[in-house]
Formats: C-alpha cells, structure tokens, sequence
C-alpha cells in the first residue's frame, strides 16, 4: 500500500476463523513494539474481529483495503503483549 511501509507480510487467505486470528495474534507477538504487520484475508468474519482485536489488545489499526474477496489490515504493534 503506498505509505505504509512494513516488511511484515501474514498471509491468511484460505483460512476460517479461528485461525487467522490465531495466526495474527502470534505474529505480532514476534514484532517489536511500533513495527507495522500487513494481514491479508480472504474469511469476511475477520471484518469485524481485527478492529476489535486490536482496541483490546493496544495495537493500532492503520488501514484497512477490501480488494474483490481479499481484506488486507495493516496493524501498528502497541505495547501490550497480553
């Protein structure tokens, strides 16, 4: 996405919830605090559960881009790790 660089890159098209949820929340993990993770999706229930996700856990929801069948989620890490 122009202006929001990230060499962070989580592919989870094909999956269904739980599993990019599950996928994401350890990604992030591995990131230092401040650094950007792209999600990409294809399950349309991630829609609403990455924005949630992200106000309980501390993190910052950048963007957000629907492509055809294709979410894609760029999330600044916060400090809370929990």
């Amino acid at each position: 996405m122009p202006g929001i660089s990230t060499k962070y890159t989580l592919d989870t098209s094909g999956k269904s919830c739980p599993i990019p949820m599950i996928e994401t929340n350890l990604t992030i993990k591995k990131l230092q605090t401040g650094e950007i993770l792209e999600i990409i999706a294809t399950d349309p229930s991630i829609q609403n559960k990455i924005p949630s996700w992200c106000e309980r856990k501390g993190h910052r929801l950048l963007e957000s881009v629907k492509e055809n069948a294709t979410l894609r989620y760029f999330v600044r890490k916060g400090e809370n790790e929990t």
